[in-house]
């Protein structure tokens, strides 16, 4: 698999919730940072999308937004409206006047990543993807969507799996828009895949994670010398080279505690470690626990 591949998979989405938005007249609403994720495609109209100490953005019909993180924000019809608090609720949701055909339509939903590499992960991804109806490309976010709010009204056999699929499928398409590169983040995983060089070493660790992979051996892949390969990486990841690996090793290592299938010996092998006393070593050292703790305690939590 690819990296980004890669990282969704590990992100595991689930339980899609989406509901109708709309709107009319003058109203403005304020909503508190939330853990879930979220996204939005707009149907009709436009509206004012504004986040804490940023510029107001303007949404429009047509529109794709997803927020990987959901910070506070507030949605209006017009910049500077005056914002009431609300709550999140799953169901569907009309502001300012209550009668008469809406302006503003939108469709919005949230989900919810694995919790166990979830705050890892996420530092790779861009705070905000925002891609406008003129790009071309909503009117297949809006088949994606289509299809998860079906699901979500159902109750048929495979339903989760489905769900999950489409999420996915969902993120994937919304990470490689070009327009979510280099220019929406100032470091993380789609700065370095946007450089071809940093990319091709990327690319490399994720499809061999049990290679003994060094700088040295990394810097040649991606055709660059060695300190300017590390500076690079470091620039644009916001690690190291080998940190980056390491991350990704015990993100890995952890999903597959929390499943509980394998074995250390076969973890430690499926990553690159030696033996399961390397691997166990390694573990406790990054996550201050040894694996046997780590899966005992995740089996526990909520």
């Amino acid at each position: 698999m690819d990296p980004l591949s890669d990282t969704i998979s590990l992100l595991r989405p689930k339980a899609a919730v989406s509901k109708p938005i709309s709107g009319r007249g003058q109203w403005g609403v304020r909503y508190k940072a939330h853990d879930a994720p979220g996204f939005t495609i707009v149907l009709a109209g436009e509206a004012w999308l504004a986040f804490e100490s940023k510029t107001p953005i303007q949404i429009a019909k047509g529109d794709f937004i997803l927020l990987p993180t959901t910070p506070a924000f507030a949605l209006s019809s017009q910049p500077g409206a005056a914002c009431v608090p609300v709550e999140p609720r799953n169901e569907a949701v009309r502001h300012g006047e209550q009668d008469g055909d809406a302006d503003f339509a939108a469709l919005g939903g949230s989900f919810t990543f694995d919790r166990v590499n979830a705050a890892l992960l996420l530092k790779l991804l861009p705070d905000l993807i925002h891609i406008p109806a003129s790009e071309g490309r909503a009117t297949r976010f809006g088949r994606f969507i289509d299809l998860l709010s079906e699901e979500c009204a159902t109750d048929y056999p495979g339903r989760e799996l489905i769900i999950e699929r489409l999420l996915e499928a969902m993120l994937v398409e919304a990470l490689r828009w070009r327009g979510s590169g280099a220019a929406a983040v100032s470091e993380g995983l789609l700065r370095g895949l946007g450089d071809p060089a940093i990319a091709r070493a990327l690319q490399a660790m994720h499809g061999d994670v049990r290679a003994n992979w060094t700088v040295t051996r990394l810097a040649g892949i991606a055709g660059m010398s060695r300190s300017s390969f590390s500076a690079r990486f470091s620039e644009l990841l916001g690690c190291a080279p080998i940190e980056y690996l390491t991350r990704w090793r015990m993100a890995i290592a952890k999903t597959a505690l929390t499943g509980g299938a394998k074995t250390l010996d076969r973890i430690a092998a499926e990553i690159g470690y030696e033996s399961a006393s390397a691997f166990s070593t390694a573990f406790r050292k990054r996550l201050g626990c040894p694996p046997g703790q780590f899966a005992r305690d995740a089996a526990w939590s909520p």
